[in-house]
């Protein structure tokens, strides 16, 4: 980590804060104002944290927005990304040598693996010059951050999760938020459908205690590697040693059997019993609302080990765009050769920053007969962590650049046609909350490969529009038209809702000469010429087999908010804002310089 905070310098890529600052709120709030300024911002190092709860000051300095650029995360990987991405390419088609030369060529890449593998030393590591053990093992002395006004308490948000199966043959290392609950009590908020989570059930068949070894810092690509999405099994150290090109260098924890990399700064011990659950949370999480709160294994926390001058990695989670942005395009790009594996016509994916990963993905393909498209998304939505998109959006390979909006969204819009919509259901992410039940939603696939299409809207201005849309639905009150020069334009209406909008949408159709496509938001939170957050807000808010409509040519969405007008009976979240009285704490220490017009687009 020092090496890294070294490297930062040397590229004027960190930015020093010496002045002492709260490790509730104040540290998280002007980390999240960083990331949102052009090309994400800088690091930053807050050398002096304090808890003016407890009236603690910490020796230890808190790092964030580690990975919150494309330069940085490269320098974070010490080598192009895409280098590894064409790695793995030549790997998965590798073919016998036909010649001498190809033979020399092979055993070269061959022997590049034999650091795959991490190295298990004999001895202690850095990360164990300072111990606590027992007792005496203290969690709030570190610095650990809570981030949102509404949070349940303190969180960690960067936490290296190593855990492993009941015989010890498989290991796993993952992410995981971590609620502290007391000095030694943490909630493990592993999802479901996650590794950890299966081993714990291994645990929880057996009647035995879990080991979990948390680690925090270190060489920054650990915590990458936790959030790689890799087969069941294989352990993500393996891809740390294909990246950098060197083993991982682990020691055996101090009190569980699990190994953790050496040259981490801190390492919580401990053992969950998996006839104790707790509630954990709430949480403002990476999705812009809060994760409600749900009951979650507890880990009893045996041992605290550290560097003998430790830093604190931590990352603040909520409305896009973060330092998830940044690590999601390495993974994107590391994995795409692997997805091919599945669909061999893939050309391209990416994950709008401001879809959030698993609300909106985009395809290209190339597509070969009637239905390719549609038979990608069951694909999409079958392997691993995918499974958890609930829109994907499918073009071929004659499409614009799939990061090129501006460009690719009327290509999208002039070959739209309902009967190209495909509405299935499948498992979606715990985080996600617009799902009728828990775990189990709506997905929407649309097949955008066809020939331009004839469809002809007569146009009126937004005006107009209004005044016809509210003749005929009262509870309009604006309204906003985008693509209006593509077959299928979008017309945005915001509403106060007092009805189902299943009712609004169909009060329409006889408006539909001039609609194509008619999306409903709620008039309160929602600016209708900021498309950048109605993009985030709708879908994050839609259920496509609840909140998509089709009235013959006129396809409507309802991205409000659900409430029992809905029939919904789960607990709608809020969305993730700051606290004004600390933004403004922060601007009269003249630290917060994010300007006016980037707080108002990014909904602070």
């Amino acid at each position: 980590m020092q090496h890294t905070i070294d490297l930062l310098k040397f590229y004027d890529e960190v930015t020093i804060i010496d002045e002492p600052l709260d490790i509730d709120l104040e540290i998280p709030h002007l980390a999240y104002a960083e990331v949102k300024k052009k090309d994400g911002g800088k690091a930053l190092l807050f050398t002096k944290p304090v808890d003016s709860k407890s009236g603690k000051h910490f020796d230890t300095p808190v790092l964030m927005n580690l990975f919150g650029s494309y330069k940085r995360t490269e320098l974070l990987f010490g080598r192009s990304v895409e280098g590894v991405a064409d790695e793995i390419t030549n790997l998965l088609h590798m073919k016998p040598p036909a010649s001498l030369k190809d033979k020399f060529g092979m055993l070269g890449d061959l022997f590049s693996l034999k650091n795959v593998f991490p190295k298990r030393l004999k001895g202690e590591g850095a990360c164990q010059e300072v111990k606590y053990l027992g007792d005496a093992a203290d969690l709030y002395d570190l610095p650990i951050l809570t981030t949102w006004e509404q949070d349940g308490g303190p969180f960690i948000t960067m936490g290296q999760v190593y855990t492993q199966s009941l015989n010890g043959e498989m290991a796993n290392l993952g992410m995981y938020r971590l609620q502290v609950y007391d000095k030694n009590h943490l909630g493990m908020h592993w999802q479901i459908h996650k590794d950890a989570s299966h081993f714990f059930d291994q645990y929880q068949r057996a009647g035995q205690k879990m080991p979990v070894s948390i680690a925090i810092g270190g060489d920054p690509l650990y915590t990458w590697c936790a959030t790689a999405p890799l087969p069941y099994g294989v352990n993500e150290l393996l891809l740390y040693g294909f990246v950098k090109k060197e083993n991982a260098r682990t020691v055996k924890s101090l009190t569980t059997p699990l190994y953790i990399p050496e040259d981490v700064d801190f390492v919580i011990e401990g053992w969950l019993d998996p006839s104790e659950m707790k509630i954990e949370g709430p949480f403002g999480d990476h999705t812009g609302y809060y994760t409600l709160e749900d009951p979650y294994p507890v880990l009893e926390v045996s041992a605290i080990t550290h560097k003998k001058d430790p830093v604190y990695l931590a990352t603040v989670v909520g409305k896009p765009p973060l330092e998830d942005k940044y690590m999601g395009w390495g993974t994107e790009r590391v994995f795409l050769p692997l997805l091919k594996t599945n669909a061999p016509d893939l050309i391209d994916y990416h994950m709008p920053e401001n879809g959030v990963f698993h609300n909106l993905i985009l395809a290209k393909m190339q597509p070969l007969y009637k239905g390719h498209a549609k038979q990608f998304m069951h694909v999409f939505w079958g392997a691993g962590q995918m499974s958890f998109v609930k829109h994907a959006l499918f073009v071929d390979e004659n499409a614009p650049d799939l990061t090129d909006y501006a460009k690719l969204v009327p290509h999208i819009l002039n070959r739209f046609e309902p009967s190209k919509l495909f509405i299935s259901e499948g498992i979606v992410d715990a985080l996600d909350h617009s799902s009728p039940e828990e775990l189990v939603g709506g997905k929407l696939g649309v097949d955008a490969t066809g020939k331009v299409v004839a469809h002809h809207v007569e146009l009126l201005e937004d005006a107009a529009l209004l005044e016809e849309v509210q003749k005929a639905v009262a509870e309009a009150t604006a309204l906003k038209q985008y693509m209006r020069e593509t077959a299928s334009p979008i017309t945005v209406i915001s509403i106060d809702k007092s009805r189902p909008v299943r009712e609004c949408f169909d009060l329409l159709e006889p408006l539909k000469k001039h609609l194509s496509i008619v999306i409903f938001v709620d008039t309160v939170g929602n600016d209708l010429d900021n498309a950048y957050m109605l993009v985030w807000r709708v879908v994050n808010n839609m259920d496509a087999q609840r909140d998509v409509f089709i009235a013959d040519t006129l396809v409507g969405v309802n991205g409000t908010n659900k409430n029992a007008i809905d029939g919904f009976d789960r607990r709608w979240p809020d969305d993730v804002t700051c606290t004004p009285s600390v933004v403004e704490g922060l601007k009269q220490k003249k630290l917060w310089d994010l300007d006016v017009e980037l707080e108002d687009k990014y909904r602070l």
